[in-house]
């Protein structure tokens, strides 16, 4: 593992976030490394989803076979249940 360093800290944040951590029953070190973590989580969250929304996620499939596919599960679903007006 590597150190890191913040210099040029306000007393009064450094004193918030230790603070916040003892709030949370953690020592600064332990708080600063979760706030870190989930920021990395968050972009990769960010990352997953920017690549769904550019269509670079591997399907094959186009909306209208996506649509029948999703039309047919459900009346087969319609269908075991009872529904009325399903079709057999």
């Amino acid at each position: 593992m590597v150190a890191l360093q913040i210099r040029d800290v306000p007393e009064e944040m450094r004193d918030r976030l230790s603070a916040i951590a003892g709030e949370r029953g953690q020592s600064l070190q332990a708080y600063l490394f979760d706030v870190l973590a989930d920021e990395v989580r968050r972009r990769d969250n960010l990352a997953v989803l920017q690549r769904f929304t550019a269509g670079r996620y591997g399907t094959r499939l186009d909306t209208a076979d996506v649509l029948d596919a999703l039309r047919s599960g459900r009346s087969e679903r319609d269908a075991a249940l009872g529904v009325p007006g399903a079709e057999e």
